[in-house]
């Protein structure tokens, strides 16, 4: 059976999706009789062989396409003289710490057993006993048999259904199995123990799946059995497992006898096979780089004997034999940077692997959504003795992957795309023919990383006389025969191995977050999250900038802090300082979306404020003063260029450091304005984009520059050379810093680097600073509990301050000297322990007006009537979804009351009284909606330095989406532009996202190990401590060892915290994501269409789904269906909201094959998911243009076959049920806030899903704006804010 993407191909208005059409299966074509299928067969071989070989031949001519230095950069031979490319590579940073003990099976409880029958499975990897053939296939994370007389001719003819027998099961997930060449032993992969996927080996039964069912009494005896429901209630219960009740686990789980061949604990291992001696392996073991997508190397692993289990297999034993390949130009030292490797490795002899890996990402970056057409895939085989590696079979056309020999060693069986058709393969070594023998295979998955096989693994028969093979849900049996010349090519038709199983498996209850938005709304709320900090010269003051208000706070004071006096209170102000490091006088910026930055110097003593004038216009940031006995003094700050918000067309030149000369103002002065003169750019070394630039006067004439990995100073006392620059000294250079701040007093640096607070004395140019155990700098103290950022040092250099959350920490560099012993004992947290002990924690208190409690003062400021507050829609068509039937939650001819940002009734016209007073809006019988749920968003304005409103918020409401969840933002700038919003500084949707993701892979900035449960408390801490009760969330991003992942999830819930982690194409960590009971999966699972086994799992697990379809994993992204059928740059709506610069880069598309686009079954499966109960949602991903991508991700949602109404249900309710916030938000409900979506007239959701972005009003909060461009309709008529000139036309 093929899986059949074509669509009906017949016109259509621009931009109008296909709708009426959806994913087909088409079984296998049959035949007629089976010698004209024979003879097709064989003719449609002979032409496909013929049309490869004319292509090899005469490539350069017809195809330049198929360049070998395009394709095939590493077809040349590789002789003994060949220079190992990871030859210098030591891959000794990461995990930085090891694990403490764990085993996923006992440390993480699985109260839930989910029990369902199947008779379909998705993406069964197999094997088939060399001897006996009986079959060992994986299903949802355990391992079953069938035995061969299942596959007998009359059998599969007669369609009989065989038991798959378990083998292998319990909470560990286990795949590739991969029998032994004499067959009594059974490699496979398993994440048992610590949860990092290794390989396992384990004694095969001459009795074959009848000895190795998990029931049977020479597995497990019945009295072993008999104690299982009462042993995993205990284990659920928390129960510690004694070493009795372990053994009868194992015995159970059929894992009793199985023994580690690998013993990794951050790189991971799968596609294990063997060598022909029996005595070693060959498997592919996957490499982070900085990017968290596993680049495979082919390793080799002795197999220990079953019967040692007194010695261990080392951590990171094993010996390298196939290297990833460095692209042109790039050196030994970029090695861990490539992202390109070889997988699927098997033993062609004693000496020569054979194997495949991706060639069309030659420049060593993944790319997404690449023509699996022009091939992505090749072939290659590698003699180890003489280094000559050859190509195999060519990527082109449509790829080549996983490689499988028959067991004489002639055939090479692989798959390949051919136009709409996934194709079986065979090509004879000796003759070099190919044949094309099925093309009912299911697309494989070239076109992603793919760690569980770019296809699932076959196998052939033990007489080679068939290949057994996973397509669409079923195990085939694909009959061989022989051609003339002794080639192998198709036998009769394959048929389905049609069995039956007993799925059982152990689940997590579902992590879920409570949290009532409605709480997040009245009165005056607290900011939890602050940056820009600055220190005064003793370290007994700071400056902060709070939501672009600027506070001062006295450290270790009880009393709040104060807001700096400014000049226009309305206005966004950042980045202060102290001025000369007195305590008096702060100089700070202040933002117009007009006229960009304008520094003030406030006196903090008499209120009095001046205003700095004669500065060309620009985005300044970091004003300093320098110090000194006279009014006369030198300014310096930074002209930043452009950004995501304030656009690249106004003032963008001559960045760098500027600096000027001020006076002062002195006692009795009348004047508020102090004039700069001589305002200049200095040439310096500076890297303007640096988003932790800093500078300081640590002199009157000396600047300190701090960039996020380099310290210098600038000499402003000696002329400049001839080409302008100045004298400028390094002080200081992170390894791997993210913030980094030096003392001109102490030496000493302090840094942020791996997410905590650092310092380390004594610091020059050659010290490496970062916190590597084993690597760190002498001394090096870890400063912070659970992490850190806008790390400073005061003005006089003798105090180290940093921020985390509204916890303001500071401590003397003097104290630190009391530690030194702890410090030089602990080198793993370098004297944590005692450090803490020393720090002055001041806790911030600043408060804003809620946005309802504005909405409640601007109504009665323009209101007549004692109801001024109230506003009442009427004619209306509601959609409520409150009850989850359409018949009960669509209300025609209705009303809804809202009143001070509430719903406070909804029901039909003249059943709901409307208030006298109140505001009344004719709805004309259009629709109303519950405002939208972004569920998976992101955008980038965060990072700017800059307070400017943003295009990006606003955008999003003007499409309708009231809330957005973006699971993938900076910590603490995602809540510090959060509470812009909140406080009324710019508009914008309701803004919740997980901070910063809990990342597996190679990356200084954002690496977690979470190796024990205190790193846990640490990681999530970091982030519910910016936004308090609006953080409910954290992402684990592709962390490698299951352990670090239940960690996470046992600390959540006692934080009240949901997880939403990233899919990141990696088939089996999803499985163990549902299963362990995480809130949802972004992005889809990678195998787009699924079957019973994971479609009854995913759905009854409760984890919910947002499967993004605009950037789906396994084929071209939806977004480029958008972006090749409509007029992006000339829609009228996206003119007046989004960058111009953005729209004209999606002006031109290439049009691709429906067949290519994979959202066209993804969307089946989320809709077959739905209908068995779960939970999807709408996510956009932020992709671009923000706002309508929203809509086409809906009208995907649809494609699949959900309704309407289903479709509008995960946009809403769903999301808000999911997230938690369905007491607050999500559906048109009395009590709940009143987040709507007001549709015209005419515009009918149920008729047309594409409807969705035609709306009238959007209602945030009870607020009221026209959708086409957002001015203001209640409570104040006619206001629209300002944004930075963003676009040139």
């Amino acid at each position: 059976m093929h899986l059949d993407v074509r669509r009906d191909v017949k016109s259509t208005k621009q931009g109008e999706l296909p709708l009426t059409l959806s994913a087909t299966y088409a079984p296998p074509p049959t035949r007629c009789s089976r010698a004209t299928g024979a003879f097709l067969t064989l003719l449609a071989s002979v032409c496909l062989a013929f049309l490869v070989w004319r292509g090899a031949l005469f490539s350069g001519v017809f195809d330049p396409i198929r360049a070998p230095s395009a394709n095939n950069p590493s077809s040349p031979s590789l002789g003994p003289e060949y220079d190992d490319p990871a030859s210098e590579f030591k891959d000794d940073v990461f995990p930085l710490r090891q694990h403490d003990p764990w085993d996923i099976s006992t440390d993480f409880p699985y109260p839930r057993t989910l029990k369902y029958d199947v008779e379909e499975g998705t993406w069964l990897r197999l094997d088939v006993h060399p001897v006996s053939g009986d079959i060992v296939f994986d299903m949802a994370g355990d391992l079953y048999c069938l035995p061969a007389s299942s596959y007998t001719y009359e059998n599969v003819a007669l369609g009989i259904t065989a038991q798959a027998i378990p083998i292998l099961t319990g909470v560990p997930h286990d795949s590739d199995p991969r029998f032994s060449p004499e067959g009594d032993r059974l490699a496979f992969r398993s994440d048992a123990g610590l949860g990092v996927d290794n390989i396992w080996v384990m004694p095969w039964s001459a009795g074959g799946c009848t000895e190795m069912d998990v029931y049977s009494p020479s597995v497990a005896s019945p009295d072993v059995i008999a104690l299982k429901e009462y042993e995993d209630n205990l284990l659920a219960q928390g129960v510690k497992e004694t070493e009795d009740r372990r053994l009868r686990r194992l015995s159970r789980e059929g894992r009793l006898s199985a023994r580690q061949v690998t013993n990794e604990t951050y790189n991971w291992v799968s596609d294990p096979r063997w060598h022909p001696s029996a005595a070693k392996i060959i498997a592919t073991k996957w490499y982070f780089s900085s990017r968290s997508l596993g680049a495979g190397e082919g390793w080799e692993y002795p197999v220990p004997s079953l019967d040692d289990k007194e010695h261990p297999v080392e951590v990171n034993a094993g010996k390298r034999l196939i290297s990833r390949d460095l692209p042109f130009g790039w050196s030994k030292s970029n090695y861990v940077e490539q992202q390109i490797g070889h997988e699927q490795f098997s033993w062609a002899a004693d000496d020569v692997v054979v194997y495949a890996g991706n060639v069309r990402d030659s420049q060593g970056t993944f790319e997404y959504a690449k023509d699996v057409h022009s091939g992505i895939y090749s072939i290659f085989s590698k003699n180890l003795t003489s280094g000559f590696r050859e190509v195999l079979v060519d990527a082109f056309p449509g790829g080549a992957s996983r490689p499988t020999l028959s067991r004489d060693g002639r055939t090479l069986a692989f798959v390949r795309r051919v136009r709409d058709k996934e194709a079986l393969v065979l090509k004879d070594l000796e003759t070099g023919t190919l044949h094309y023998i099925w093309f009912g295979l299911t697309y494989d998955l070239s076109t992603i990383y793919a760690p569980m096989g770019t296809y699932p693994s076959f196998a052939f028969s033990p007489s080679d006389d068939a290949i057994l093979i996973w397509a669409a849900g079923q195990i085939y049996h694909v009959p061989l025969s022989k051609n003339t010349v002794g080639e192998r090519v198709a036998g009769a038709e394959p048929r389905p191995v049609r069995f039956h199983a007993q799925i059982e498996i152990k689940v997590a209850d579902t992590l879920r977050a409570k949290t009532d938005v409605r709480d997040l709304e009245e009165e005056n709320q607290r900011l939890h999250a602050f940056t820009h900090l600055s220190l005064d010269n003793s370290g007994k003051k700071a400056l902060f900038q709070a939501s672009g208000v600027t506070y001062l706070q006295v450290i270790g004071s009880s009393v709040p802090a104060e807001r700096v006096p400014v000049a226009h209170p309305k206005a966004a102000y950042y980045s202060p300082s102290f001025v000369g490091g007195d305590g008096a006088l702060v100089i700070h910026a202040r933002w117009s979306d007009t006229f960009f930055s304008r520094f003030e110097i406030a006196d903090l003593n008499s209120g009095t404020v001046y205003e700095l004038t004669n500065l060309p216009m620009g985005r300044y940031f970091s004003p300093v003063v320098s110090g000194g006995d006279t009014a006369r003094r030198t300014i310096a700050f930074i002209k930043l260029g452009g950004g995501v918000l304030t656009g690249d067309v106004v003032a963008t030149a001559h960045t760098g450091i500027w600096v000027g000369e001020i006076t002062l103002p002195t006692e009795g002065s009348s004047s508020s304005v102090i004039e700069v003169e001589g305002a200049r750019k200095i040439s310096t070394t500076i890297d303007p984009s640096d988003d932790k630039l800093k500078i300081s006067f640590i002199s009157s004439s000396k600047l300190l520059v701090q960039e996020s990995d380099r310290v210098f100073t600038v000499d402003l006392s000696e002329d400049a050379d001839e080409w302008g620059r100045y004298v400028e000294e390094e002080l200081a250079e992170g390894y791997s810093t993210d913030e980094l701040a030096f003392s001109h007093a102490s030496q000493g640096a302090a840094f942020v680097n791996f997410l905590h607070v650092y310092y380390a004395p004594n610091v020059n140019t050659s010290t490496a600073l970062w916190s590597k155990p084993g690597k760190a700098p002498t001394g090096l103290t870890r400063l912070s509990l659970d992490g850190g950022h806008d790390v400073v040092f005061s003005g006089d250099g003798t105090v180290i301050g940093w921020l985390l959350g509204p916890y303001l920490h500071t401590v003397p560099v003097s104290l630190l000297s009391a530690c030194s012993n702890a410090i030089q004992k602990d080198t793993t947290t370098f004297g944590i322990g005692c450090v803490r002990n020393l720090l002055n924690v001041t806790e911030i208190a600043v408060y804003y007006e809620s946005e309802v409690a504005r909405l409640r003062r601007e109504a009665k400021v323009h209101a007549t009537t004692a109801n001024g507050d109230v506003v009442t829609f009427v004619n209306a068509t509601i959609l409520s979804m409150e009850n989850g039937e359409l018949s009960a939650d669509l209300i025609t001819g209705g009303s809804v009351v809202l009143r001070g940002g509430y719903i406070d009734a909804v029901g039909k016209d003249g059943e709901v009284s409307i208030p006298e007073g109140s505001v009344v809006i004719q709805a004309d019988g259009g629709y109303i909606v519950p405002g939208f749920i972004d569920a998976h968003a992101h955008w980038s304005g965060e990072s700017e330095a800059l307070p400017a409103s943003s295009w990006e918020m606003e955008t999003f409401l003007a499409y309708g989406v009231t809330t957005v969840h973006n699971p993938s933002l900076q910590n603490y700038l995602g809540f510090v532009g959060r509470g812009r919003v909140e406080s009324g500084l710019m508009i914008g949707p309701r803004v919740f996202h997980t901070g910063q993701i809990i990342y597996g892979a190679s990356s200084y900035t954002y690496h977690h190990d979470i190796a024990n449960a205190e790193e846990a408390k640490e990681a999530l801490t970091r982030i519910k401590v910016e936004g308090g009760p609006a953080s409910w969330s954290y992402k684990n991003y592709n962390l490698p060892a299951r352990a670090s992942r239940q960690r996470l999830l046992l600390q959540a819930r006692q934080m009240n915290m949901a997880c939403v982690p990233e899919g990141g194409m990696n088939f089996d960590w999803d499985l163990t994501y549902i299963v362990d009971g995480m809130t949802t999966v972004e992005h889809n699972i990678p195998v787009s269409v699924l079957y019973d086994d994971l479609l009854s799992l995913f759905a009854l697990s409760g984890t919910g789904t947002t499967p993004t379809h605009i950037v789906n994993y396994g084929g071209a992204f939806g977004e480029q269906y958008l972006w090749a059928t409509e007029d992006l740059p000339g829609d009228p709506k996206l003119r007046r909201f989004t960058r111009h610069d953005i729209l004209e880069g999606l002006s031109e598309s290439t049009a691709r094959p429906l067949n290519s686009l994979a959202f066209l079954n993804v969307s089946t499966s989320v809709a077959k998911m739905v209908h068995r109960g779960i939970h999807a949602h709408i996510g956009a991903h932020g992709e671009p243009p923000l706002g309508l991508m929203y809509h086409h991700e809906m009208a995907l949602a649809k494609v699949g076959g959900l309704s309407n109404y289903e479709v509008l249900r995960a946009a809403t309710i769903h999301a808000a049920v999911t997230f938690g916030l369905d007491k607050s938000i999500g559906s048109v409900s009395a009590g709940k806030l009143a987040d709507l979506v007001v549709y015209p007239g005419g515009v009918d959701l149920l008729e047309d899903i594409r409807k969705t972005r035609d709306l009238k009003y959007v209602i945030r909060g009870g607020r009221i704006w026209e959708a086409d461009d957002m001015t203001e309709v209640w409570p104040v008529k006619g206001r629209k804010q300002t944004l930075p000139p963003i676009n040139v036309d």
